[in-house]
């Protein structure tokens, strides 16, 4: 599968308000078909990490009538997204709950589902919701429209991006999924 590029992804389309949640969904599930994270709708039994979301062997999973926020998806798929090609079939729920070292890339996934959302034409705001990231979500948004881009020397280092300093830098990707 070739990496699209962002212009491909843009053309997908846009969320003209923050409450059309099955227009999100679908921009995002069009994206991430993409650029090769499976996204799979099934009921989800049990208690999650976050509500109507699971990550079962590298494939993230949503059940629409437990999700409360569409933009959770895209942050998910960023955990899935910077995990090494090699170790991504292993990935089960909770990331970094029974792999500290994971805890690490939160960085990189912050800001990597920062890029997916602009690639796709989502307000932000839809990822970084006010009831997500421990009451920081104003902050990180705030960080990332001022472009100080937080977690991008790792996407740097994972190969994704270049540095916002460079032609065609950060914000735009060179791709989607680590190898």
């Amino acid at each position: 599968m070739t990496e699209p590029k962002s212009t491909d992804i843009a053309e997908i389309g846009s969320v003209q308000t923050k409450t059309d949640k099955d227009k999100t969904i679908q921009l995002i599930r069009d994206f991430l078909d993409t650029i090769g994270i499976e996204l799979l709708e099934e009921k989800i039994e049990g208690s999650t990490f976050l509500p109507g979301l699971d990550i079962r062997q590298g494939k993230l999973v949503f059940d629409r009538s437990l999700l409360l926020y569409p933009g959770d998806l895209l942050h998910e798929a960023g955990h899935i997204a910077v995990c090494p090609a090699k170790e991504r079939l292993l990935l089960q729920s909770n990331v970094a709950a029974d792999h500290p070292e994971k805890a690490g890339e939160e960085m990189a996934v912050l800001l990597w589902s920062y890029a997916a959302a602009r690639a796709i034409g989502i307000d932000p705001e839809i990822v970084f919701h006010k009831d997500g990231y421990k009451g920081e979500s104003e902050w990180i948004l705030n960080n990332f429209s001022s472009g100080n881009y937080l977690g991008l020397p790792l996407l740097v280092w994972m190969g994704l991006a270049k540095d916002q300093f460079q032609q065609d830098g950060f914000p735009n990707m060179l791709k989607w999924l680590r190898d």
